[in-house]
């Protein structure tokens, strides 16, 4: 199975499905991770510079990957709270998905309250998968350059970890899988501080969750499906 992972900032993806992915890779799925954001503007540093954080946050994000066995990370260059839905963003994507045939793309849930980033990376990933990326008509540059059209069977939206959230039809037992997750959370030090302060954030949390959910830690997601 190819999968293809779209999320909006540098570290998303990880808090997102990062066990997910990680168990997916490991039963021998091939897992790329697209970054719809440069992570440019996520800093409390005052002495911190966009461009120095891209960079920072570009190794980071690589980093991760690494820990969870995910083959391939495609950033694109769009800056924090500057998603748009629009040609562009929206062909950077139906391009990944003709290049890549995932059986299966994941990303964020763009009806959860959230960051406006994550919603409109939802949103225009839902529309590049369908129906985008499936008509020749659309984007013919990319038929141009070899890459055809291509029907995406699911789609996997996730809200995080909010124990709040009641959107969900599909469980991914990460409970084997939650160290790769917490050793690619500490890949992101700009974000969450040295490995011991993200434990200590992520680890409680987790652990109230196996708690409410009988003792095996979850990811949760809502399915969509498309005729194939």
């Amino acid at each position: 199975m190819n999968v293809l992972i779209v999320a909006a900032h540098p570290d998303d993806c990880e808090a997102g499905c990062g066990g997910s992915a990680a168990k997916w890779a490991s039963e021998g799925h091939r897992v790329v991770l697209c970054v719809a954001t440069n992570g440019d503007k996520g800093s409390d540093d005052a002495e911190m510079t966009s461009d120095r954080l891209v960079a920072l946050r570009d190794r980071e994000q690589r980093a991760a990957a690494r820990e969870l066995g995910i083959q391939e990370v495609v950033i694109l260059p769009n800056g924090d709270g500057e998603l748009n839905d629009n040609r562009e963003f929206r062909g950077a994507l139906v391009r990944l998905i003709r290049q890549h045939r995932p059986d299966r793309v994941v990303t964020h849930n763009p009806y959860y309250w959230q960051h406006r980033d994550h919603r409109m990376t939802g949103q225009v990933t839902l529309d590049a998968v369908f129906p985008y990326a499936r008509d020749h008509l659309h984007y013919p540059e990319l038929k141009a350059d070899g890459l055809e059209p291509h029907k995406t069977p699911e789609v996997y939206l996730w809200a995080g970890m909010d124990p709040t959230d009641r959107e969900w039809d599909v469980e991914e037992d990460i409970t084997d899988f939650l160290e790769p997750k917490m050793r690619a959370l500490t890949c992101h030090t700009s974000q969450f501080g040295p490995a011991d302060e993200a434990r200590a954030r992520w680890g409680p949390r987790w652990e109230r969750l196996k708690e409410q959910r009988g003792g095996r830690l979850t990811e949760r997601f809502k399915r969509v499906e498309y005729p194939v």
